[in-house]
Order: C-alpha cells, then sequence, then structure tokens
C-alpha cells in the first residue's frame, strides 16, 4: 500500500523538488495559453478574420509534437535543472516577440515558436522520477501534471484582469509579456533551487543519443511504426493552413513542408537505425532490455486521453452556448469544470496507479472515459443543464484521472530513457488533439464525442497487453556496477 505524497512537508527535499516542479509547468501553461483569453482584443489589433485566428490556434500546437521528442533526449542528456531553466527563459524571448509582435505574419510566427514552451511538461516527468520512489511516484507525478496543467485555466481567469488593469489598446500586450517575465525569473530561480538527483545519487544517461535505444528487432520495427503518426499529425497541420484551407501557406509552402516533413521521417528513422544497429545486431544484455510495447501502450493512451482533453476544452464552450442557447461568458464558465477537474483528477489517477496497479488502474480509468464520452454524445437541448455539467465533470475526472495513470508508469521502464519515453508518449497527447479537432471540422458534437469513445474503446485494448512493473530495473554505473531500482 503506497502512502500519500504530503505536499505540506516542505522540510523534505523530494517535496520541495516536487513544487519547484509544477510551478515552473505551471508556468510553461500559463506562457503557451496567454493569448488565448485575450483573443477578443488581438482580433480588434489586427483585424483579424475567422480563418487568421484559426490558423494561430493550430499553429500553438504545431511544435510542440517535435519539441516534445527533442526536449526528452536534451533532458535525458543534460538533465532537467539546465533544461528547464533554457526553456522557460527562452520560451520568454518568443513570448514577448509575440506580445509586441506588429503585423500578422510576426503573430503567426511567434505564436509558432511558442509551441516550444508546451515541451516543458516532460521535463519533469524524469525530474519527478528521479526523486520519489516507486511507491509514490504516481501520485507525485500526478500532482506534477495536474497542478501545472492548471495554468492554462489559470491564464484564463486572471489575463483578462492583468490586461484590464494596464489599461489602455495595449493592455493585452503588457499582460502576455508579463508571462514571460514571469518565465524568464523563474527559469533563474529554478536553476539555483533544483537539483537533478537526490544527494548522492546517480543520474544515468542514454548509452545514444538521437533516438530511444530498444531491446530486440521487433521493437525496432515498431518503434519506426509509432514515430509515423507523429509526421502524419504535422502533415495534417501543413494541410490544414494549406490554400485549400485556412490559407496561411502558399501552394509551394505547403508542398515544401511535405517535403521537409519527409525529409525528417527519413532522418529520424536513420537516427533510430544508428543507435540500435550495433548493439541489436550483437546483441542486447538482459539487463539492458525493456519491452518497447509498453511505449506504445502508453502512446495510444495518452493520445486518447490529454488528446481527447486539449480538442474538447477548446470545443465544449461553443458546444453548451449552442445546445442551451447560452452566453459566451456562461457558457465558458460551466465549461470551465472540464479543465478544473485536473487539480484533484490527476493525481487521484496517479494515486490509484500506487495503491492498485498500474496496468488496473489505467484499465478502469480508460473504460470510463469511453463511458463517459457515450454519455455526454447523448446531451442535448432536452438536458436539464445542471446535469450535463455533472456529466461533463464526471468524464473529465476519468479523462485526468487517465492522464495521471499513464504517467505513473512512464518512470518506471526504463531510468535513463524516461525524458525520451515522456517525450514521446507527450507528443502522441498533442496528436490525438490534432486528430480529434480535425475529425469535429467534419461531423457534430454528438458524433465527435462518439468517435472519442470509439476510439478509447480500442485503447482499452491496446492497454491489455501493457504489462504491470514488477521487481527491480536495472542500470549500471560509470564505474561498471550496477543500480537496481524499486519499480514495484
Amino acid at each position: 500500500m503506497s502512502s500519500p505524497v504530503n505536499v505540506l512537508d516542505v522540510s523534505r527535499p523530494p517535496i520541495r523538488t516536487l513544487h519547484l516542479a509544477w510551478v515552473a509547468f505551471f508556468i510553461t501553461f500559463v506562457v503557451w495559453f496567454s493569448h488565448a483569453p485575450l483573443m477578443a482584443h488581438i482580433r480588434e489589433a489586427f483585424d483579424l478574420s475567422d480563418q487568421q485566428l484559426k490558423a494561430l490556434l493550430i499553429l500553438n500546437v504545431a511544435l510542440t509534437i517535435p519539441a516534445r521528442i527533442v526536449v526528452g533526449m536534451l533532458v535525458d542528456r543534460f538533465g532537467p535543472r539546465l533544461v528547464f531553466s533554457s526553456l522557460l527563459m527562452i520560451s520568454a524571448f518568443f513570448c514577448w516577440g509575440f506580445a509586441f509582435a506588429t503585423s500578422y505574419e510576426m503573430l503567426a510566427l511567434f505564436r509558432f515558436l511558442g509551441g516550444f514552451v508546451g515541451a516543458g511538461f516532460v521535463i519533469g516527468i524524469r525530474l519527478i522520477g528521479e526523486w520519489f520512489p516507486a511507491r509514490q511516484v504516481g501520485m507525485a507525478q500526478g500532482i506534477y501534471g495536474g497542478w501545472g496543467n492548471f495554468g492554462s485555466a489559470a491564464a484564463a481567469m486572471t489575463l483578462p484582469s492583468v490586461a484590464l488593469l494596464f489599461g489602455g489598446d495595449d493592455g493585452w500586450r503588457y499582460a502576455i509579456a508579463s508571462t514571460g517575465v514571469l518565465a524568464f525569473f523563474y527559469g533563474i530561480f529554478f536553476y539555483i533551487k533544483a537539483r537533478n538527483t537526490p544527494k548522492g545519487s546517480t543520474y544515468f544517461k542514454p548509452k545514444r543519443t538521437g533516438g530511444l535505444e530498444v531491446s530486440s528487432w521487433g521493437d525496432f520495427y515498431l518503434y519506426i511504426a509509432m514515430t509515423l503518426p507523429l509526421y502524419i499529425a504535422l502533415a495534417v497541420m501543413s494541410w490544414r493552413l494549406s490554400p485549400a484551407n485556412l490559407a496561411l501557406l502558399s501552394e509551394t509552402a505547403t508542398l515544401s513542408m511535405y517535403a521537409v516533413l519527409g525529409v525528417l521521417f527519413v532522418f529520424q528513422i536513420s537516427q533510430i537505425w544508428r543507435v540500435n544497429r550495433e548493439h541489436l545486431n550483437s546483441g542486447v544484455p538482459e539487463i539492458d532490455r525493456y519491452k518497447f510495447k509498453q511505449v506504445a501502450a502508453l502512446d495510444w493512451a495518452y493520445f486518447v486521453t490529454f488528446g481527447s482533453e486539449l480538442a474538447v476544452v477548446s470545443m465544449l464552450p461553443l458546444f453548451f452556448m449552442e445546445t442551451f442557447a447560452l452566453s459566451a461568458v456562461t457558457a465558458g464558465l460551466l465549461a470551465s469544470g472540464f479543465a478544473f477537474m485536473n487539480l484533484v483528477a490527476r493525481p487521484s489517477g496517479g494515486y490509484f496507479s500506487d495503491v492498485f496497479g498500474r496496468k488496473r488502474s489505467l484499465s478502469v480509468l480508460i473504460a470510463g472515459l469511453a463511458v463517459g464520452y457515450l454519455v455526454m454524445a447523448q446531451v442535448d437541448s432536452s438536458w436539464w443543464i445542471p446535469g450535463a455539467v455533472i456529466a461533463t465533470m464526471a468524464c473529465s475526472f476519468f479523462v485526468q484521472a487517465g492522464e495521471g495513470a499513464v504517467f505513473a508508469m512512464v518512470p518506471l521502464i526504463k531510468r535513463r530513457m524516461t525524458g525520451q519515453i515522456a517525450g514521446m508518449v507527450g507528443a502522441f497527447g498533442n496528436v490525438g488533439a490534432v486528430v480529434y479537432l480535425t475529425a469535429l471540422t467534419f461531423v457534430d458534437a454528438s458524433t465527435f464525442f462518439l468517435i472519442i469513445a470509439g476510439s478509447a474503446a480500442v485503447c482499452f485494448f491496446i492497454v491489455q497487453f501493457v504489462e504491470e512493473p514488477q521487481g527491480q530495473m536495472q542500470e549500471v554505473l560509470p564505474d561498471g556496477s550496477v543500480q537496481l531500482i524499486d519499480v514495484a
């Protein structure tokens, strides 16, 4: 039985590290979604069309998919302390560029670059995994993810007031810029206060960089297959920005994007081959083995959980407004319940994993969210509004608790590659959002919820291939000796 993580016991270094980490993640989400509550001001300042606004929303998540992969590699190589600090400080400049843009082209460029800050989530997964034992890592990861994820809701609640406080036509600019100031100085503070591991512990690094090391040829081919959806999602984004859709890119630019994605895919495959060729040909020692199917199953689980959350949060206010003929303000408040559940749901999912088992908890939560979306598909104007809100919040509990259960398992697969694994799993969450939001452009809301429920049912089947972490994982110290790390 796991003991709960006492977040008030700040005398303990792991708890202090947890608070440092979730606040850093919280700030990244404040910066990442700082534009959302101020879109009306941005639209007025630049006289933007609906198509241009939609393009900004797509650009906001485009870079996050590859960024999470790259940042995962960097954190395994250089450690969370340096990478998180650097990400916060660099992202501040992208934030300021967006805040003080003078043309739509500048606005679009810095919104695209601003997606880089969305990769911050990956860094804390490795950091928390270093500081908490297996019996508590699920709840600790849930607190980190749930409280940090609340940054988007905090931005929505506070930044309009901050803009009013600054006043004038440029109040929105200073409000957004203030989040960059916060990120920059917290980056410095984080570097001073954070440490990669507890005192006396070893920070294990990958033997090779450029891709995940896998344990068999079967895993090698599965790994390649699992990289393909990342590029398909980016191609879909390019298509959405093409002249056939939002018309932000020209025909030539769109074709160039497709070509670049093709080249990058071939390059990544070459890197995966370079990293794995030698040790697969010579045979992977038992001590270094892990099963990539664990990573693949968690990829799809996060596709369904976080992917559906991002998509539903984007459309839920309009759904409530149109279904129940509510004002935009009232609909927004009712829909905010979906995001608010993060504060308790994600830590709960991690805690369930610690107490009842990783596979069992994830299976139950995936099944629960499938049922939740089936119920939401039935919501129409005949429903009692409080009943619709209760159904929404119940569904969101399973969605976000499922996210907590996914990342309760990620640090228990292979310690030295936790950043890269978290990066890939996190990227699949964004891929899910792209797929679901693209589907939404072709169907009504009820069918949209049914599509998510159906994909969750498929994911439930995939999760049954996950193996419960047992015993200990092994890592080799620099002197050649072996360290055993409990995973059960």
